[in-house]
């Protein structure tokens, strides 16, 4: 993979890998057990600019272009997938609609504090009964003088139980469908902003995922993000962007998971060899890091095409349809080469094999993809 990647970007990976391995990666199996989000971690990515990779220096950020976003996010979701999602919608789908579509105003309000890391952003989007089908959202907000008030409740919200600055999606105009879809940005602390318990998650236990239920909240109309009927428009820019981080924690997870089972077919002896030596497991990792490589292959060129400004949306979906879908598979051939050890939580892979499972239902799940893609081509 070095052969396509600059000096700036070999740089980035080595940076980020280090300090995955030396901050992330000892702790990475307690804030699992723990369901703990760690701050003392999250404060040093932040001071480092991960928090902010592509936000402009202006704002604090390290206005890095998207390859050097997608190398930090495999990087750090090889050490732990759940700080690889905290980057990921952070950046992507929370700060980057900001810097897309906001105001002047707005970009000198939010952007500094989410680039530096001292606040975190979520993406409030999914309800109860609104899924993969945004439009069938019910959250309102109502025009009252210079404030709208607005009532939602959103639901497995990433980042959820930390964030301060969130992209809620909402009806501003409920008779004119999916025009009518409006994104206001709300704030921790305001009247009525209320922040659920944290959901106990097979998998990503160190990200916070909750709830979050405006009532009445009166939000300033001037948190109004790109205009009123523009939240369609906003949400799937957001969403592609973001099928690309995700796309790139499901190869970081992969790569560990790899990793991970080579190591322990090198070490584990059966029948009086290493069972790397055996043709099925050889098999196993062959197909391993074949797959690997490919879906990294195809996160990098959705990278590549936001980079040159040449549309993405295919590609993105491609890239976290085959990423996710590798993720799936490698991690179940890493806990196979294990044995009944893959099954227990004393090893690495059994984390892997959970966090793998999630990376096929958010940001879109594998079907929406293949709906997307589909359409792309016929």
């Amino acid at each position: 993979m070095d052969i396509f990647l600059s000096e700036k970007h070999k740089i980035v990976r080595d940076t980020v890998a280090a300090f995955a391995r030396q901050e992330i990666l000892p702790i990475a199996g307690d804030i699992d057990e723990e369901q703990r989000f760690p701050w003392e971690v999250v404060e040093k990515m932040g001071k480092l600019g991960y928090m902010g990779i592509q936000a402009p220096k202006e704002y604090s950020g390290a206005a890095m272009d998207t390859v050097s976003y997608i190398i930090a996010v495999e990087e750090i979701s090889k050490a732990a997938a759940a700080l690889g999602l905290l980057v990921s919608v952070h950046n992507s789908v929370a700060l980057y609609p900001i810097i897309k579509f906001g105001t002047k105003t707005q970009h000198e309000k939010f952007i500094p504090d989410l680039a530096s890391g001292k606040k975190i952003g979520a993406f409030c989007l999914t309800e109860p009964n609104a899924g993969s089908d945004a439009s069938a959202i019910e959250a309102n907000a109502v025009m009252d003088g210079d404030h709208y008030i607005v009532n939602a409740n959103k639901v497995f919200v990433t980042n959820g139980g930390v964030a301060d600055t969130c992209l809620v999606f909402l009806k501003t105009d409920p008779g004119a469908g999916p025009r009518g879809i409006s994104v206001i940005i709300a704030e921790k602390g305001t009247a009525g902003f209320v922040v659920g318990e944290n959901e106990n998650l097979s998998g990503m236990r160190a990200n916070p995922v909750c709830s979050i239920r405006l009532s009445d909240c009166r939000i300033p109309k001037e948190n109004l993000l790109g205009g009123e009927g523009r939240g369609l428009k906003i949400g799937l820019a957001a969403l592609d962007t973001g099928r690309i981080g995700i796309a790139a924690q499901a190869v970081g997870i992969a790569q560990a998971a790899m990793e991970e089972g080579i190591k322990y077919a090198k070490e584990r002896i059966q029948f009086k060899i290493p069972i790397a030596g055996h043709q099925s497991v050889q098999n196993m990792i062959a197909d391993m890091a074949t797959q690997v490589e490919s879906a990294r292959l195809m996160v990098y060129r959705a990278a590549l095409c936001k980079d040159r400004g040449i549309p993405f949306s295919k590609e993105a979906a491609m890239a976290k349809l085959m990423a996710s879908e590798t993720a799936g598979r490698v991690c179940d051939m890493a806990v196979q080469i294990h044995g009944g050890y893959g099954y227990s939580k004393s090893y690495a892979v059994e984390r892997y094999y959970r966090d793998a499972r999630i990376t096929r239902i958010y940001e879109g799940t594998s079907e929406v993809h293949r709906m997307v893609i589909a359409r792309s081509v016929t």
